[in-house]
């Protein structure tokens, strides 16, 4: 049981970390109305495909975008088609493994954690997974 109480961990540490990303560039970026875009400011050139923006060093990929906080914890953030946060277990993964004391969780814990956080958590599409508003 302890493990799916890790995955809930991982789950709200990823929402907040995100939550403190998107004010992050927000702040630095007073253009920016919502974190996705920063993938129209790649695209026109208004700002490079990766860099550092405060204490978060960021890198477009594809359709979203990895950040890394100067503590190295890593938040990867896919956007959908309007413009909305989303992500999946691997990035819940990936984020548990870079914090300063990692942990690693399974698949199906941190499914079960996600499912426990409904409704602060919506399933998008299969296996993907947003912040409700």
């Amino acid at each position: 049981m302890e493990r799916v109480g890790d995955a809930r961990g991982i789950v709200l540490g990823y929402v907040d970390a995100l939550s403190a990303v998107d004010e992050a560039m927000r702040a630095a970026i007073p253009s920016l109305e919502r974190l996705a875009d920063v993938l129209g400011l790649v695209h026109s050139r208004r700002i490079s495909r990766s860099g550092q923006v405060g204490t978060y060093s960021y890198m477009v990929h594809g359709a979203g975008c990895r950040f890394v906080s100067d503590n190295g914890t890593e938040v990867d953030v896919d956007f959908a088609v309007d413009g909305s946060e989303i992500f999946d277990l691997w990035r819940l993964r990936l984020y548990g493994l870079s914090l300063s004391e990692p942990l690693d969780v399974t698949d199906q814990d941190l499914r079960t954690a996600v499912q426990s956080l409904q409704p602060l958590l919506t399933e998008v599409r299969p296996g993907w997974f947003s912040v409700a508003n």
